[in-house]
């Protein structure tokens, strides 16, 4: 009986040998396929695949069916389903049509899928899992003992690529695509070029998956789950390549390869090498970068997390408020008592403003007024906590600079009422106005709530009172209303006297603000 015997084999490979006599593929007595010409393909880590030529295949297949898969070595698949009597074996059999020069002896031979209930009977050959070794070397141990020490992924990326080049992969450009959870960046895409040793970090905005480069792209075809993408570049590129590997062919490129980075909330990430070896890639290049893919994505999973949350507690919270909570400020009670100036900006009439315009066109409206007033208390120093309904919370913590953060609120509500004006001038624009009131003093701000909903906010008497005095503001006309300890001159503003206010115990001193006011120098 002749057997074949597979030598210990120290990194990725693909061997395919004929097998002798007649084999043949059965499921539950019924002949599938009979050939004295199939092989057998023994590939790391994969049990071993029997292949019969496509005419000697006997059983009826459907034609071609929309799944394809990608192996950076043998090529993309093509599926078609079993067609038995009473049953049909749905993507039961696979082929490599135009298989890659690794497995060049497979192509256009059938194989059948592991899950297709196949049998083999191999007559006189002996078909067995061989002992394929270990795959080490600079990259594993780098991953196992040092990666995780990398502090970033412009790092990562970078030492990735040069263990590779320590590996002895003719490395000439990698690139990562990490997509992420950001209100206006898609992703970061991490480029290493071998020409200056660098990463270059692009974060393209969400317009990306509609540009023209995009849609023809490696990166959308794997990232769609389409599989991976290989082609040899010092050949004439196919019809169907996409354009950049025209662009890395006019640099010297011969090889390109694309595969997935699998994330395991399911997003698929890419991986791209480039090699300007005359060879290209070999089959030990590209598998020890297969088998590594794994944990490859995990690195620059934990980079992405982080990354996500801190952009999302930003979105949600604000950046000095998020940096806290990532901080490790997350459990009921946690935060600190701070002076701070604190700013309730409404928007006014706004029932009346949705029964014009229509649910529609009031978010829209609504969106620009957020958009307004956050990036007014921004550019001024302030953080917006979060948005009540129609209105903003923004605070302005003093430090040591009590006037400054006084001085900080009431700049931003000038400005704020001056744009909201500007805007109602323009072209399609919609009037509408604000109504702010601002306050000083001593609040907590942190975390409050139950044990399972927390919120991060600010909890004090200067909280209160700014929330009241804007709906103040609304009764007498005044779009800025401000307790007295704001006014740095009380000539430049409007005294309202003492001011009874629902759920303050005691009046409150206050001025309105005339909005079209020089902004107050700030002292202290």
């Amino acid at each position: 009986m002749d057997t074949q015997v597979q030598t210990r084999n120290p990194g990725y490979g693909i061997v395919v040998e004929p097998l002798k006599g007649r084999v043949i593929a059965q499921r539950g007595g019924t002949i599938l396929a009979q050939s004295s010409r199939a092989k057998v393909m023994y590939e790391t880590r994969l049990l071993p695949a029997v292949y019969f030529p496509a005419e000697d295949v006997t059983a009826p297949l459907s034609a071609h069916t929309p799944l394809q898969t990608f192996c950076p070595f043998k090529g993309t698949a093509s599926y078609r389903d079993i067609l038995l009597p009473g049953e049909t074996v749905e993507n039961g059999v696979w082929a490599y049509e135009d298989a890659l020069p690794e497995a060049s002896a497979i192509s256009g031979y059938i194989g059948f899928m592991p899950g297709a209930g196949v049998e083999f009977d191999y007559g006189r050959n002996t078909v067995e899992m061989p002992d394929y070794g270990n795959i080490s070397g600079p990259v594993i141990d780098w991953l196992l003992r040092d990666a995780f020490t990398v502090p970033t992924p412009e790092e990562l990326t970078a030492a990735l690529a040069e263990k590779f080049v320590e590996q002895g992969i003719c490395l000439s450009r990698l690139s990562v695509m990490a997509w992420s959870l950001h209100p206006l960046i898609a992703g970061k895409n991490f480029i290493w070029q071998r020409r200056t040793g660098e990463v270059t970090t692009y974060a393209p905005s969400y317009e990306i998956h509609d540009h023209p480069a995009y849609q023809n792209s490696p990166l959308r075809h794997v990232s769609n789950g389409l599989g991976g993408v290989r082609h040899r570049l010092d050949s004439c590129c196919t019809d169907d390549a996409f354009p950049i590997l025209e662009d890395l062919r006019k640099e010297g490129a011969t090889d390109y390869v694309a595969m997935p980075l699998r994330f395991s909330d399911g997003r698929i990430n890419v991986l791209t090498l480039t090699s300007d070896h005359p060879e290209g890639f070999s089959t030990a290049n590209l598998g020890l970068t297969f088998e590594c893919s794994g944990v490859i994505a995990r690195y620059y999973e934990i980079f992405m997390q982080r990354e996500n949350a801190r952009s999302l507690l930003e979105t949600y919270v604000g950046k000095r408020t998020g940096a806290r909570v990532l901080g490790g400020e997350i459990r009921r009670g946690d935060g600190d008592e701070i002076d701070a100036a604190i700013m309730f900006c409404d928007l006014r009439g706004s029932t009346r403003l949705e029964e014009q315009l229509g649910r529609k066109d009031y978010i829209v409206l609504l969106n620009q007024f957020f958009e307004t007033a956050s990036t007014i208390v921004h550019d001024h120093g302030g953080e917006v906590l979060k948005f009540i309904g129609d209105a903003v919370l923004a605070v302005f913590p003093a430090g040591s600079e009590p006037q400054q953060a006084r001085s900080q609120a009431l700049d931003s509500a000038r400005a704020i009422v001056a744009r909201l004006e500007e805007i109602a001038r323009e072209e399609d624009g919609h009037r509408c106005e604000a109504a702010i009131g601002i306050a000083y003093g001593r609040v907590t701000y942190g975390n409050i709530g139950s044990r399972e909903r927390l919120d991060f906010t600010v909890i004090g008497q200067a909280a209160n009172v700014a929330a009241r005095l804007g709906d103040y503001g609304k009764t007498v006309n005044h779009a800025i209303v401000v307790s007295s300890d704001i006014v740095n001159d009380p000539s430049e503003a409007l005294s309202l006297g003492q001011i009874s206010l629902h759920n303050v115990s005691r009046p409150v001193a206050s001025f309105a603000i005339p909005a079209a006011q020089k902004p107050q120098a700030a002292t202290g």
